[in-house]
């Protein structure tokens, strides 16, 4: 069960998200603003996730439904597809309308492209943050949950608040041991 933390109700719990959520974008903005071409596809390591054109030069990302043992490190290029992946669909959930499949969405290619992905996902999660009323951050919603959770809709916006911090985290990391590896940028 949510309990506010400000505010009466559950419009306490909206403007906190609302709030931590612009701290989560400030961090990951960090990142995006200093990320080059050259960063997206540099694999960190041997075991390694991407996304990878296809035959028809649409980009796919590397994905397995198995528990992998070690988990695969990925690229940037991949943590940004995931983002758009895992945000894509938790704004249609939020809205009330079927999700892509997870094949079904795609990475740009390039740096420009997924900047532009990034930034149009953060206008649209702003939007959906704003149009919440006690009502709706009440209304049980089943992702990325099973439906038998619990969960609502606030727990989707502070959900969403925590996984992008994470993935903010991991590009900023690869961003740096990338820039201060001079090995790794003749890689």
């Amino acid at each position: 069960m949510t309990v506010p933390v400000r505010g009466e109700g559950l419009s306490g719990i909206r403007e906190l998200v609302l709030g931590q959520f612009e701290v989560s974008w400030a961090l990951f903005e960090y990142h995006l603003q200093r990320l080059t071409p050259d960063d997206l596809l540099w694999e960190p390591a041997a075991l390694c996730w991407t996304v990878r054109p296809d035959v028809a030069g649409t980009w796919q990302a590397d994905w397995s439904d198995d528990a992998l043992d070690p988990i695969p490190v990925p690229t940037i290029g991949w943590l940004s597809w995931h983002v758009g992946w895992w945000w894509t669909t938790a704004i249609a959930h939020a809205r009330g309308v079927v999700p892509p499949e997870r094949t079904a969405v795609r990475w740009p290619g390039d740096l420009a492209g997924t900047l532009h992905w990034m930034r149009v996902l953060r206008d649209e999660w702003t939007h959906v943050l704003e149009d919440a009323d006690d009502s709706w951050l009440a209304k049980p919603i089943a992702f990325p949950w099973p439906p038998e959770s619990g969960r609502s809709v606030a727990d989707l916006f502070a959900w969403v608040n925590v996984e992008l911090t994470k993935n903010a985290a991991e590009i900023g990391q690869l961003r740096l041991i990338r820039a201060a590896d001079p090995e790794a940028l003749a890689g």
